[in-house]
């Protein structure tokens, strides 16, 4: 695994080449084909997960209606990040949307790192703070769309 790949990551884009190679001594790839499932929604969360190559399908599955893509990930993106702080199950289904190549990260390595190096922890925890704000702002504009076009708001 080559440093520039994780650099050009946003979660991991404020680490310094020293801690990067931290990093990327706890990574795994895992190869996908289309259709695959990573998870379901309701499995335990234990992993960080980036694309460096592929699309990775978000959705959730709703009674009687089917499956509602939530999103389309590509290159670059990650997902699974709350399963880095909290223990709890998986809150949508990932499929890949084509063959694809990740990196995993388990939150016990990504743990332990952050324990023993305390200003990288802060360095990813920023991270992580900004992904949810950015992700929530996301979701409420979705909301607020969704509400505009059924009458709402």
């Amino acid at each position: 695994m080559d440093a520039v790949i994780l650099k050009k990551v946003s979660f991991f884009d404020t680490l310094s080449d020293d801690e990067l190679s931290e990093v990327i001594a706890l990574t795994k790839q895992e190869d996908f084909k289309e259709g695959d499932r990573l998870f379901n929604e309701g499995d335990k969360g234990d992993k960080l997960y980036i694309i460096i190559s592929g699309a990775i399908r978000i959705s959730k599955t709703i009674p009687g209606m089917g499956e509602e893509a939530l999103s389309i990930l590509r290159t670059g993106d990650y997902f699974g990040e709350m399963a880095l702080i909290e223990d709890i199950s998986r809150t949508a289904d990932a499929t890949a949307h084509e063959g694809s190549s990740l990196i995993t990260i388990s939150k016990e390595d990504l743990q332990s790192i952050m324990d023993k190096d305390r200003e990288m922890g802060y360095k990813i925890l920023t991270k992580f703070v900004e992904t949810l704000s950015r992700r929530l702002r996301e979701t409420n504009d979705k909301l607020r769309s969704f509400f505009a076009m059924s009458g709402g708001f």
